[in-house]
């Protein structure tokens, strides 16, 4: 039996005042991984839940398989339930399968093949075992405890509580449960959070492997550009949203190419109307209907003007007509997008005073064990390693927000910014602008308005800090940052919850600028492009 496609029809979805979703189709066939793409807010998490029946649409409709799965942001379960629960409950249509075909079997061995119910029967077992086959069942048991451990969990009790894991445990444990699963559609929302690499290379090959549709929404460029076959883009665009075929590197080169013919259009069309409105108006005003003849043109003055007043309002009436077209059909002003235009994002440092920081034999107990580095003046350093080897620790020590043993020398008068992973703001009841201008004073905010740094939306500078999203609190903390901008910048996983787009700008950004820049992240793609120095840490043991 062939898989059922996952199927979305002009879904509208409108949350308070905004409208999210307007008039979105998709179709996801087996075998095809759709990755959702665009800033935040334009919809992403919104279109998985209405494709899961997690939330109903105003407007539209959705087709989808009965056996569908749904990465949660919280585990359907309660606190008390334990992870050999969670398992049972993965494997339950899996033994079903196997439980379904013993019997089918044994009612065939009983059925004489001439019985007008031998064929029902058959075909019946023919689906079942198609399903068994697509969903492993024989080898489930063995698959669920490959998943648990290239997920990490490899090593935790069956009987240990959901209440008892950290968060990251319990993402990796849902994700687990759909990869031992395998349903027909699997919609996953962020699915490489709290995973290192290789646990995110091995959740790569699981989702390459799975036969039927993958719809993925996330922020993850290298994990798009290894999973998805098709990209659909949810941004504003000339014709709506626009499907891109591949990865994230396809997507780049055809996004570039979109934008610039969608900007040429409008550009033509705008040119268009103003000649047109030209020869609809000011044609028809210059030659006046009772102009009197001229002394050379007496004679054939009737005829003459007969004439030139029929062809002025042929052109005329040309002109309107095409005009009416053109307004009716005209594409719209392309939005203007966040683009990253802040100053550099660092200040200069004299290069010959000595390092900017100087550690040597630093420890911080149960963190991080280093025994040497230094920050050059123009430094563009990044820190990479496994989760819990203290790269966010040694950002925090060398922002001086952390007491550490061992030797930590500080240029004098040196200026420091942390974009740290956790983003709240003292005041969440204080709007987005009041808070800029309350850090910053007015007189630095008026001198770099915030909505010339191209980070937040002009509509959500007056939302209250504490009704936005975790992207737009990191785009205004790093804002904050860069309005004034330090001589050492240190960026604790800086694309987390950032768009691609965005990340893309973000980073081209980072190469650039008087002082030095560290960067902690496990962002592959920064990573794969990165062109300073780099220190992998390994631990308290490295």
């Amino acid at each position: 039996m062939p898989r059922p496609a996952l199927l979305a029809h002009d879904l509208v979805r409108t949350l308070g005042a905004r409208r999210v979703l307007d008039g979105v189709s998709l179709t996801a066939s087996p075998g095809h991984r759709v990755g959702l793409i665009g800033e935040n807010g334009v919809g992403k998490s919104t279109l998985l839940r209405l494709l899961a029946g997690a939330d109903e649409p105003d407007a539209g409709s959705v087709t989808r398989p009965p056996d569908l799965g749904f990465l949660h942001q919280e585990m359907p379960y309660e606190v008390d339930v334990t992870l050999a629960d969670v398992l049972d409950d993965a494997l339950r249509e899996a033994r079903e399968d196997l439980a379904e075909l013993e019997h089918l079997t044994a009612r065939l061995a009983r059925t004489p093949q001439d019985s007008p119910e031998y064929a029902g029967l058959l075909d019946t077992y023919g689906a079942r075992l198609e399903r068994a086959r697509e969903r492993e069942a024989w080898d489930a048991d063995r698959r669920a405890a490959l998943v648990l451990d290239g997920l990490g969990l490899g090593a935790v009790g069956h009987d240990r509580t959901l209440g008892s894991l950290s968060g990251g445990q319990r993402a990796r444990l849902a994700l687990a449960a759909l990869l031992v699963r395998r349903p027909s559609a699997l919609l996953l929302d962020e699915p490489t959070n709290h995973l290192d690499d290789d646990a995110v290379a091995f959740v790569e090959e699981q989702v390459r492997a799975l036969p039927g549709a993958v719809v993925v929404a996330g922020h993850d460029r290298a994990f798009l550009d290894a999973v998805c076959t098709d990209l659909i883009d949810l941004d504003p665009s000339m014709d709506g949203p626009v499907r891109h075929g591949g990865g994230y590197s396809d997507y780049l080169a055809a996004k570039r190419a979109e934008r610039a013919r969608w900007e040429r259009r409008w550009a033509e069309e705008q040119e268009e109307l103003a000649a047109l409105r030209r020869s609809a108006g000011v044609t028809a005003r210059r030659v006046a209907p009772d102009r009197g003849p001229r002394d050379n043109e007496k004679m054939g003055y009737g005829r003459r003007a007969g004439r030139v007043q029929n062809q002025i309002s042929r052109r005329v009436r040309n002109a309107t007509r095409r005009l009416e077209e053109l307004e009716r059909a005209r594409v719209g002003e392309p939005p203007r997008p966040l683009r990253f235009a802040g100053p550099a994002l660092t200040a200069p440092a004299a290069p010959d005073d000595g390092p900017l920081v100087a550690l040597r034999d630093t420890r911080v107990p149960g963190r991080l064990s280093l025994d040497r580095l230094t920050v050059p003046a123009t430094d563009r350093l990044l820190v990479t390693g496994g989760n819990g080897t203290g790269k966010s620790t040694l950002l925090a020590v060398l922002a001086g927000h952390l007491a550490a043993g061992g030797e930590v020398r500080r240029r004098p008068g040196l200026t420091v910014g942390l974009l740290a992973q956790d983003t709240v703001f003292d005041r969440p009841e204080r709007t987005v602008r009041d808070t800029y201008e309350g850090t910053l004073g007015v007189e630095r905010a008026e001198a770099v308005p915030l909505r010339s740094l191209g980070l937040l939306h002009e509509a959500d500078l007056g939302l209250p800090v504490g009704r936005l999203s975790a992207g737009q609190r990191r785009r205004l903390a790093l804002a904050l940052l860069v309005a004034c901008p330090p001589q050492l910048l240190l960026l604790d996983e800086p694309t987390n919850h950032l768009s691609p787009r965005l990340c893309d700008e973000l980073e081209e950004a980072l190469g650039s600028g008087p002082g030095a820049v560290v960067v902690a992240s496990h962002d592959r793609w920064l990573r794969r492009g990165w062109k300073g120095r780099e220190v992998r840490l390994h631990g308290e043991s490295g």
